[in-house]
């Protein structure tokens, strides 16, 4: 069974397809178990990748990275999420935030802050939820006002990966407080050494345990006026185009692990018994089994039509919060219907579908919940 068939990739996101995949055999599988249970941050397969050059690429070659777009960044998710989703995502975050960098950042910001990621002496991470705010992007707190010498940042983000490991990270903040919320907010570069910048990591999570997520909090955190990034009231639009980038991705996220709890679950029905016959010949089991593929292909198939539509900028808003949607309920429903067909097995931590059903709970969630997706849905894909 391979799920994750060439079919649908377009040809020139294959090659590094077939190389993720090689990596994902060699250093995802076998510590996906040992780092779900220590729940440690995974310094060394984060290395490999890095080694093998599938760590940050995404950065334009300008810059020392490859220049993989979207389509060739999705094959890279869908191998890695299938073998375990908390390194996949240590592994994807260690250059996040670039991107707005990138697209919206001087030649100066460019120089300094991308080049060293690209060569992966840095990581860096994007600091936009608050404790009190998750998918409201014109509701949060955390300030920043200007001073003489640039700006002065308070307040606190949370859910941030890399927060506690970055070596500087992407801010969202508020500068303004005019009557259009959405023009009041900017963008900044913070690195994490500077004063008034302290992160913690947040508590274990139930799934994907192998990334790290942290608190932070800015008290008087002073940054200098260059390291604005964009225009000062462009954040929320910013980040508006970045999302749609990344929403295709998470569809990966979600792609991957229906792929795993599909072929999880295939394993165990057929090597199972239960009333005098394998459990594969009951046909409740094998409608099941028939319903998870259906949703999972119709899903896989709308990732890669929504990537070529952002990456060529038709209605990206809809098309990537209609595959994030789709992708990431799709996992949720064939972990579900998994757990079920594994019966009384699905509990015990030695068997992976258990640990897939933990992890399918927090795509759903983030960059942007899908209830706020349906909104745009909605909104964006009226005929």
């Amino acid at each position: 069974m391979d799920l994750l068939d060439e079919s649908v990739v377009p040809e020139h996101a294959r090659e590094v397809k077939r190389e993720a995949r090689e990596f994902a055999d060699e250093h995802i599988r076998p510590n996906a178990e040992a780092y779900f249970q220590s729940a440690e941050y995974p310094w060394d397969v984060l290395e490999a990748g890095m080694d093998a050059g599938l760590v940050a690429q995404d950065i334009g070659e300008e810059y020392g990275g490859k220049g993989y777009d979207l389509e060739q960044i999705l094959a890279i998710n869908e191998e890695f999420y299938a073998a375990d989703a908390g390194i996949a995502l240590t592994l994807m975050l260690a250059s996040f935030g670039c991107e707005i960098v990138e697209t919206y950042g001087t030649e100066e910001q460019k120089d300094e802050y991308l080049r060293p990621v690209a060569a992966n002496d840095q990581i860096s991470g994007l600091a936009v939820s608050e404790p009190q705010t998750g998918s409201d992007m014109a509701g949060m707190t955390t300030t920043a006002e200007r001073t003489d010498d640039g700006w002065v940042l308070n307040g606190e983000k949370y859910w941030v990966g890399n927060a506690v490991e970055a070596d500087w990270l992407t801010v969202y903040a508020k500068t303004g407080d005019g009557d259009d919320r959405y023009s009041n907010y900017s963008m900044f570069i913070v690195e994490t050494d500077t004063p008034g910048y302290e992160a913690e990591h947040i508590p274990e999570k139930i799934g994907m345990r192998a990334s790290k997520q942290g608190h932070i909090v800015f008290d008087g955190c002073e940054i200098p006026e260059e390291n604005l990034v964009g225009t000062e009231g462009g954040g929320f639009y910013v980040l508006a185009d970045f999302f749609n980038h990344g929403r295709v991705v998470v569809g990966g996220h979600g792609i991957g692990l229906a792929a795993h709890a599909i072929e999880e679950t295939w394993k165990f029905v057929h090597d199972r018994e239960a009333f005098g016959r394998n459990i594969a010949e009951f046909q409740s089991t094998q409608h099941i089994l028939a319903d998870m593929r259906m949703e999972f292909e119709a899903a896989r198939a709308l990732n890669w039509r929504a990537a070529h539509k952002v990456e060529t900028g038709e209605d990206a808003g809809f098309w990537a919060a209609a595959t994030k949607t789709k992708s990431t309920e799709t996992a949720m429903h064939c972990a579900e219907r998994g757990m079920q067909l594994h019966g009384g097995r699905s509990v015990l931590e030695e068997y992976p579908i258990s640990r897939v059903y933990r992890d399918v709970r927090i795509p759903v969630i983030y960059e942007g919940a899908n209830e706020i997706q349906r909104n745009l849905i909605y909104r964006q894909g009226g005929v």
